[in-house]
């Protein structure tokens, strides 16, 4: 298990491709539990979606690379990774901050932590992401039934994991003499 796990993040194509991908299902993810849903995003959970724009559009730049330039492209893409790695911990951050304004650990360092709506304008998809929200951040919209644990808890952890996968990757390519 650990050789295929260690195998595919040493292939830049598959990280990034990879990277791509979690980026687009999150913030997908995100959106839909918003429009389909009915949750309203706080400015939190806004923050929380702008390293994912980053790493999606990072990660779709490192694939066009390698794909115009196959050199320069596997030069270039440990270092992306690495940038989605730090990108991936100040998500995991921002989580845990929110987190804490959620279970009233402590306030929210950011002005009433809830902004008014813009109304019924239409948007496109990135004003949507960026778009204010209308919802408090000391107050969970939804939290799991199970566990009990808020969007905001699981995106700790899912941005942990991804920040220590990337880490390992870049670890790994930089590693290998010719970064393939």
């Amino acid at each position: 298990m650990a050789h295929f796990i260690k195998k595919y993040l040493a292939c830049p194509f598959t990280v990034l491709m990879g990277i791509a991908g979690i980026s687009a299902f999150s913030l997908a993810a995100a959106l839909t539990a918003e429009i389909m849903f009915g949750l309203e995003p706080c400015i939190l959970c806004i923050y929380q979606r702008i390293p994912f724009v980053v790493a999606l559009l990072l990660s779709l730049l490192g694939l066009i690379m390698l794909k115009i330039n196959k050199d320069s492209g596997k030069t270039i893409a440990p270092w992306i990774i690495a940038i989605n790695a730090i990108a991936f911990l100040i998500n995991s951050i921002i989580a845990l901050y929110h987190s804490g304004v959620e279970l009233k650990w402590w306030r929210s360092a950011v002005e009433g932590c809830a902004v008014p709506s813009f109304g019924d304008k239409p948007q496109s998809l990135l004003e949507n992401i960026l778009s204010a929200p209308t919802s408090r951040c000391d107050e969970i919209p939804w939290a799991d039934p199970i566990l009990n644990l808020s969007m905001a808890n699981y995106n700790v952890a899912w941005c942990f994991g991804l920040f220590a996968l990337c880490a390992l990757s870049f670890i790994l390519l930089k590693q290998r003499p010719s970064h393939s």
